[in-house]
């Protein structure tokens, strides 16, 4: 099934993106800034909830593990 129709899977993907956004940010700063409008401004916007809700974006990483591994 894929990721768009199965809601897990989306949030997962969602998940991801934020995470990978933001350590790409935190390595590259240049790399994700240069692109703030656009398709490619989804990277931008990541990166920042990311920073902003790490707390609250860690505590859904570890959620949606235990969600995992219990299925």
């Amino acid at each position: 099934m894929s990721a768009l129709f199965n809601f897990q899977s989306l949030l997962l993907v969602i998940l991801l993106l934020i995470c990978t956004s933001t350590y790409v940010r935190a390595l590259f700063p240049s790399l994700i800034d240069r692109n703030k409008t656009g398709f490619l401004g989804i990277f931008f916007m990541s990166a920042r909830i990311g920073e902003r809700l790490s707390p609250y974006v860690s505590l859904a990483c570890m959620a949606m593990a235990c969600t995992i591994l219990m299925q």
